[in-house]
């Protein structure tokens, strides 16, 4: 679908890369030419993506870093900077989730979900933009949001999420306008069901209730991360360089039967429930 230079000569700075749709996004950034820049909370995940990256004939380099902890944030910017130069595009994809009833919720649990997905969007999107705006340079940025965060949809049973990626998809259509005057586009992908390792064990309970999600589903399938990564390098390639502000659901048609992509969880008995959360590491 694109040409194999589509994104020669960018550096790209993306979070949650180690793992799940962040590797999958990496790998095929860079076999477009782009040079990568990962970052993540565990080091193991992210040293095997650049390894891969490298066998690939692309360029990655990584650092751990904790998208809560600002500093910590700009120390990873500081060491993208020293490795590539210029570092042109942000794709904001770290995340946590998790499904729960809402009145079994600890303050904890809430605030840890909307530190990482709320929180550190903003603290990446901030420490990229001081540095382009000062030097008054372009750039790209990228949220990855959910099909649950528009405001006629949300979800039981993730209300943690729903409200933190509401804000970042609050945060993409209030800086689309904001930082258009320095030539920074901002937009977001929307995905639904894209099967990876972590979301998967967190998210879906039960093969039962997997397959109750594909029967349920306008496509009768999931999506194939290919299908999400080339949708990602479009946006930030050069040919989109008149959409701004956008929010491009990617998810076969299923929130348009439906909203909220987890309310079927309340199918589950209070029986199951139970046994989930007393296996679930407690915050």
């Amino acid at each position: 679908m694109f040409q194999s230079d589509l994104l020669k000569g960018r550096a790209i700075f993306l979070t949650g890369g180690g793992s799940g749709l962040g590797r999958s996004m990496a790998v095929h950034f860079s076999k477009l030419g782009a040079r990568m820049f990962l970052i993540g909370r565990r080091e193991e995940p992210l040293k095997e993506t650049c390894a891969e990256i490298h066998r690939l004939g692309g360029a990655a380099a990584f650092t751990s870093c904790d998208v809560r902890e600002y500093p910590a944030v700009e120390s990873a910017f500081a060491a993208a900077e020293d490795h590539f130069g210029e570092i042109d595009s942000l794709v904001n994809n770290a995340a946590g989730n998790f499904m729960a009833r809402t009145e079994k919720l600890s303050p904890n649990a809430f605030s840890s979900v909307v530190n990482i997905v709320l929180n550190g969007t903003f603290h990446c999107t901030q420490a990229f933009a001081k540095r382009r705006i000062s030097k008054k340079l372009g750039g790209n940025i990228l949220n990855i949001t959910t099909t649950y965060a528009a405001a006629n949809s949300g979800s039981g049973y993730v209300v943690p999420s729903a409200c933190a990626k509401a804000g970042v998809l609050a945060l993409t259509s209030s800086l689309a306008v904001e930082w258009a005057k320095y030539h920074i586009r901002v937009n977001a992908i929307a995905p639904g069901p894209f099967p990876t390792e972590g979301a998967w064990s967190r998210l879906i309970p039960s093969k039962q209730f997997e397959e109750h999600a594909i029967n349920k589903h306008p496509m009768k399938r999931f999506g194939k991360h290919e299908e999400l990564t080339n949708l990602a390098a479009f946006l930030l390639s050069d040919m989109a360089e008149y959409i701004n502000g956008e929010c491009v659901v990617i998810d076969g048609g299923q929130w348009l039967r439906g909203a909220g992509e987890f309310n079927d969880l309340a199918m589950l008995p209070d029986a199951v429930w139970e046994q989930l959360e007393a296996a679930r590491p407690k915050k």
